[in-house]
């Protein structure tokens, strides 16, 4: 599977032997300060309607905008992600209060196309996140499956 803007132009990614990576739920993938754009799926606001206990309208009405013809997650003031709360166990940290049903672009993270085009793409990656090379190893096959699910 060739991935689009790999620079190793062989048939055989670059991370053919797997990459680590292991989700400390540090909150920096949703936080600020550029803003970006957290593309949900229907799925995903049916998920978080039914997590949350509330209507699906109330979700759309307040956590979801649209953007060029997409669906987006809105954002805080300061760019954060909308669910990006302060964690209750830890004032100083935050948390993802939607984070078992978080949206597919999230669940992929970071097995995105743009992280994993080329070893210089995944290092800076890394440099944002700490659960990047640390954890539990993702075969060749299961970070192509999570990169064709991504919505990017």
């Amino acid at each position: 599977m060739k991935i689009r803007g790999q620079e190793n132009l062989s048939d055989t990614p670059w991370y053919v032997a797997g990459l680590a990576f292991e989700c400390s739920q540090c909150g920096r993938c949703c936080a600020g300060p550029e803003e970006g754009y957290v593309w949900v799926t229907g799925d995903d606001i049916n998920g978080i309607a039914k997590y949350l206990s509330i209507p699906l309208q109330q979700v759309k009405d307040n956590y979801i905008r649209e953007v060029a013809g997409r669906v987006s997650l809105v954002e805080q003031e300061n760019n954060d992600c909308i669910f990006l709360v302060p964690d209750p166990a830890n004032p100083k940290s935050k948390t993802c209060m939607v984070y078992p049903v978080r949206p597919i672009q999230c669940r992929t993270w970071p097995f995105w196309a743009s992280n994993v085009k080329s070893p210089r793409a995944w290092n800076s990656a890394a440099k944002r996140c700490d659960g990047i090379n640390r954890g539990k190893s993702f075969s060749l096959e299961q970070i192509n499956e999570r990169i064709k699910k991504t919505i990017e």
